[in-house]
């Protein structure tokens, strides 16, 4: 029996390496790229690429903006902290959660992650923002995920967060373009929302979902393993 076990970790692990060659087989090569826009705030670009079978294909079009915390907040009783804003990308007032930029030392709002000292640490960013936008804080932080906020198009990344016990504490602190309201939504009126298609924002959606199953985990209620709150 040991030894199936053995073969078998041995098969996977060869399995996990195969899938990595054949991925770098599948990588396009960039050969050609014109900054259409490139100010403060974005980095918009045309860009040619070679494709794993020789042949090359243009215009591909992508972004670089700054990175961003998306946070999955509720207060003492278990109702969730929402901000409800316009969005001028579907030219639509939605109801979202707490979010914002990570600050960025460059003269862009953008840049490499190559350098962590040029940018705000995402927790940081996270309490900062929920603070800001809402006048809560929370000590019961938990790392959701980290992921690619639109891997076709966009280079930056949402780190969603999850805040539990949130208490109010100050007033609002808004930015000049901010015009935002405060939100009080039940877990059932929440999950209404969502699936009426009032709560629009996918990496929110995704976040709600992690942070109901990170809330099973810490009671005990799948397998009793609990959630440490401290990312891998």
């Amino acid at each position: 029996m040991a030894e199936e076990k053995r073969d078998s970790r041995a098969s996977a692990d060869e399995g996990i390496i195969n899938r990595r060659l054949d991925g770098e087989k599948l990588r396009w090569k960039e050969t050609g790229c014109r900054h259409l826009i490139q100010n403060r705030w974005i980095n918009f670009r045309e860009q040619e690429f070679l494709f794993p079978d020789g042949t090359t294909f243009t215009p591909y079009y992508s972004y670089t903006r700054r990175d961003y915390a998306v946070i999955v907040a509720t207060d003492a009783d278990g109702n969730y902290i929402c901000v409800r804003q316009f969005r001028q990308g579907i030219m639509k007032v939605t109801t979202e959660f707490p979010a914002g930029g990570l600050d960025h030392a460059g003269d862009a709002e953008y840049g490499s992650r190559e350098d962590p000292a040029d940018y705000e640490n995402d927790l940081a960013a996270a309490k900062r923002e929920l603070l800001e936008e809402t006048g809560y804080e929370s000590d019961d932080w938990h790392h959701l995920i980290t992921v690619p906020s639109n891997a076709t198009i966009s280079s930056n990344y949402a780190y969603v967060w999850q805040a539990r016990n949130c208490r109010k504490v100050k007033e609002q602190k808004l930015d000049d373009t901010e015009f935002l309201q405060i939100e009080i939504h039940t877990p059932e009126d929440l999950e209404r929302l969502i699936f009426t298609g009032e709560f629009e924002q996918s990496i929110h959606v995704m976040g709600w979902l992690l942070a109901q199953r990170n809330n099973l985990l810490s009671s005990g209620a799948d397998g009793n393993q609990k959630a440490d709150g401290v990312r891998p």
